[in-house]
């Protein structure tokens, strides 16, 4: 074929019957002519053509099989929702809904009252109120109880997290002023008394989510820092991260944090805790309505599906039980990995693959030292692209020389799809 042998934008536009047709055209012919200049022959127009539509028309946003053996897996979106939190979100997303209209009195409501009642009896706290994610849950919580005057903190936990969120710049952008005390591997209660002033808010402890200090180490255990804020009449705020709501670890949970004398404590819905994406806040009922009455407040709300996807979160920790057996990331955590490897081997034998021990992780800035016995289904490197590539896309870990599909965040269903997806990229 030569240039001249193409049709016009038109007339190939005209082959399909969509209004989305000319914008395609234009593409399908600029990429036929850059072929043809290098000597090559395009593809069926009319074909091209058809698969740009449908390329069009694809949701950028889509499932995705996560076989990482990474829990809370940031790049594949965190927690997956348990079903009755999906449920949640359709009924609250198919009409209207009482988001904040007080059916009572049929007055205007907030729609923080659909939380805070579920949200103190889990966590013990006096009130509570929720917004878009963590990092906001703290950057009111500064800039409510703080703006202008001075937050005190150990340099130990003056933490970066993913994409380069770090606790410095979020405290700058509150209008508060950072003290830090101590040192990168030492920090005792001491060295917070010395750092309290007249123009001293609050005594701010962040936990070190990501990562651990480890041998010649010293942080002041909560209790001694609850002391130290309430000789100086200060509020103690407890940045969780993860916000377990069960035990897990190491991973300090809000009613025990709450219960040891933090004033406030704010952690992440989407982590540990298993919901969708969102920042909590609880303790102090006086403290609280001051972040409820801040202006930040209402450009970091959160949306009514959200809302609606933690409620069906929190209700199932009603029951700790059925929470550990419903929430996802709290299942895929403490299965059996005699059940993870009878997973893998069902795959590989599906496959033509092979059975590799390995180790999963929390992610998410959980449990960094957490090592979860798991199982793979090792097959070629070459099938990592076309599988992630596929409906629905495949996302393992490529090492040394072969693509692990790590079966400890790969359901039973997930798996027979993984195997399929497989099948069709041979």
């Amino acid at each position: 074929m030569e240039l001249r042998d193409l049709p016009s934008v038109d007339e190939l536009a005209r082959t399909a019957d969509d209004p989305l047709a000319v914008e395609a055209a234009r593409a399908v012919l600029e990429r036929a002519r850059l072929e043809i200049r290098e000597g090559r022959e395009p593809a069926p127009l009319e074909q091209r053509l058809r698969e740009e539509l449908a390329a069009a028309r694809r949701p950028s946003l889509r499932r995705v099989l996560n076989a990482t053996g990474v829990l809370v897996h940031t790049n594949l979106g965190r927690a997956p929702l348990p079903p009755l939190a999906l449920e949640r979100v359709a009924d609250a997303a198919r009409g209207y809904s009482n988001l904040e209209h007080d059916l009572e009195s049929g007055t205007r409501g907030s729609r923080q009252d659909h939380l805070a009642r579920i949200l103190c009896r889990l966590t013990g706290a006096e009130a509570a109120l929720v917004v878009n994610n963590n990092a906001g849950a703290l950057l009111l919580a500064l800039a409510a109880l703080a703006e202008g005057r001075e937050v005190v903190v150990s340099r130990g936990e003056l933490i970066e997290i993913g994409d380069g969120f770090r606790i410095p710049d979020v405290l700058a952008r509150s209008g508060a002023t950072l003290v830090e005390v101590g040192t990168t591997n030492r920090t005792r209660a001491a060295d917070y008394e010395r750092a309290i002033g007249e123009r001293t808010s609050l005594l701010l402890r962040v936990h070190q989510s990501n990562f651990r200090v480890v041998g010649f180490a010293e942080r002041p255990a909560l209790a001694e820092l609850a002391a130290v804020a309430r000789a100086a009449g200060l509020p103690l705020l407890d940045d969780l991260g993860s916000g377990a709501l069960v035990e897990l670890g190491d991973e300090p949970t809000a009613r025990e944090t709450l219960a040891g004398g933090a004033d406030l404590v704010c952690f992440s819905g989407d982590k540990l805790l298993g919901g969708p994406q969102a920042g909590i806040v609880a303790g102090r009922a006086e403290l609280v309505e001051r972040l409820r009455r801040h202006p930040l407040h209402r450009a970091l709300r959160i949306d009514k599906l959200g809302l609606a996807a933690l409620e069906g979160t929190l209700l199932l920790y009603l029951d700790p039980e059925r929470a550990l057996r419903e929430v996802p990331v709290l299942r895929m955590l403490r299965e059996d990995a005699a059940a993870v490897r009878a997973r893998a081997e069902r795959l590989a034998a599906a496959t033509g693959g092979e059975v590799e021990e390995t180790v999963g992780r929390v992610g998410g800035g959980a449990l960094p030292l957490a090592e979860l016995p798991s199982f793979a289904c090792a097959l070629a490197e070459e099938l990592a692209a076309p599988l992630r590539a596929g409906e629905p896309p495949v996302v393992g870990i490529v090492r040394d020389g072969r693509l692990l599909l790590d079966c400890r965040t790969l359901g039973d269903a997930e798996a027979v799809e993984a195997a399929a997806a497989v099948l069709r990229c041979r």
